[in-house]
């Protein structure tokens, strides 16, 4: 590498390396708050690609476990239910309501992403967003992943009222057959 890269270079190495190290640091204190003050939301965890931020998020945002009758109920508080606006024959797809909190739809959206993905286990959250996704024409990867957080929003209700164990795989038995 010439010297004059190096001169350019270097600084910007050592930065990242230092907003690396403070992104760990808050993770630690992420984790420690969680861990002290909301114990409940390490259930919500045991979904792969949910981490302590997002279980802590849902937490503190939802604010009472028995605020909702159905579990299903979660999504539709977040915003993540299609728009509805029906006149005589016409029902179009439209967006989102985008409604609830902004901060959680984006950590849930991004835990929908990662589930699709090829990371970690397969799951039935995971089989199902995917056969939504193939089928869905040239949006279908983006509509999956928001209907994937609209679903993800349910099991992590779920387990943060009963405080149970979580079957990645359970219902795609069903499903499959």
């Amino acid at each position: 590498m010439p010297d004059r890269l190096k001169t350019v270079i270097l600084p910007l190495l050592t930065l990242i390396d230092v907003i690396t190290e403070q992104i760990l640091a808050f993770d630690k204190e992420i984790d420690q708050l969680a861990d002290s003050k909301y114990p409940e939301s390490f259930a919500l965890c045991q979904i792969h690609g949910v981490g302590a931020l997002t279980s802590l998020t849902f937490v503190l945002t939802l604010e009472d476990k028995h605020r909702f009758r159905k579990s299903r109920d979660a999504g539709c508080f977040l915003g993540l239910q299609p728009r509805r606006s029906q006149s005589g024959r016409s029902d179009p797809q439209l967006g989102i309501t985008k409604a609830g909190d902004g901060y959680l739809r984006t950590l849930l959206v991004q835990c929908a992403h990662h589930i699709l993905g090829p990371f970690g286990p397969p799951s039935a959250l995971q089989l199902w967003g995917r056969k939504l996704a193939e089928r869905g024409g040239k949006n279908g990867r983006r509509r999956a992943v928001v209907a994937v957080a609209r679903k993800l929003a349910v099991p992590l209700h779920r387990l943060w009222v009963s405080q149970d164990t979580y079957e990645p795989m359970r219902g795609a038995l069903a499903a499959a057959a």
